[in-house]
């Protein structure tokens, strides 16, 4: 099979796959309160791990925040034999698309995260699925990897649900930290590799509009690469 043959077929492949069910609309944007709890974290870099439905949006918003010094695709919750994108977006894993963020606390607080996760990422009154994505390798989960972060997810969720905000009730769980795997190439940076691929357009640019719009203070405009 010729170079370009194969490039096509690889493409139609994974148009077909998880992050690529059909469009119907998008998913409403909420302005998150701020938290009444913040994080004191101290110095130096921290790393939490966010699932919010495909991991390309999730990627590609915090890859535009303020501080956030890298947002590496992934799975979470699985083994390592599981740790394979056709096994994961067929479901029958115990995985989740999720996304690791390493990010500076003194430029961007994880209470800050999780307001732009919440507000821009991730409706949290859904459960295995996001936006046109259905499966529970797309639940939204938080997974906290420090005490304080555990402490601060904790107190904003209870506050979500006492906010008015959303309709209907909170689901996203704080999921126990496991090992993450980290996806394959093809899955890192894909928004800014891929930026006139139909479904970052459809579903990636109009939320990091409302990024923008919405916390314009902690908004960057170029992608940092993870």
């Amino acid at each position: 099979m010729s170079p370009r043959k194969t490039a096509t077929l690889a493409a139609l492949i994974l148009a077909a796959s998880a992050c690529q069910q059909p469009v119907v609309a998008a998913e409403g944007v909420v302005a998150a309160p701020m938290a009444s709890v913040a994080a004191d974290e101290g110095t130096g870099l921290k790393t939490a791990i966010f699932a919010g439905g495909c991991f390309w949006t999730v990627e590609a918003v915090f890859s535009h925040v303020k501080g956030v010094q890298s947002a590496v695709s992934g799975y979470h919750g699985g083994t390592s034999r599981q740790a394979q994108y056709n096994l994961v977006s067929s479901g029958i894993t115990d995985h989740v698309e999720a996304v690791k963020v390493v990010y500076d606390p003194k430029v961007i607080r994880y209470d800050q995260l999780l307001r732009v996760f919440f507000s821009v990422i991730a409706d949290p009154t859904l459960r295995d699925r996001q936006g046109p994505d259905r499966g529970p390798h797309y639940n939204a989960e938080l997974v906290p990897l420090s005490a304080e972060q555990r402490r601060v997810a904790n107190a904003y969720l209870a506050q979500m649900k006492r906010s008015g905000k959303w309709d209907a009730p909170i689901v996203t769980p704080i999921a126990a930290a496991r090992t993450f795997y980290p996806a394959e190439a093809t899955h890192q940076d894909f928004a800014l590799r891929n930026p006139r691929h139909p479904y970052v357009l459809r579903w990636d640019v109009p939320k990091l509009a409302a990024l923008e719009r919405l916390y314009p203070g902690v908004y960057r405009a170029e992608f940092k690469p993870g």
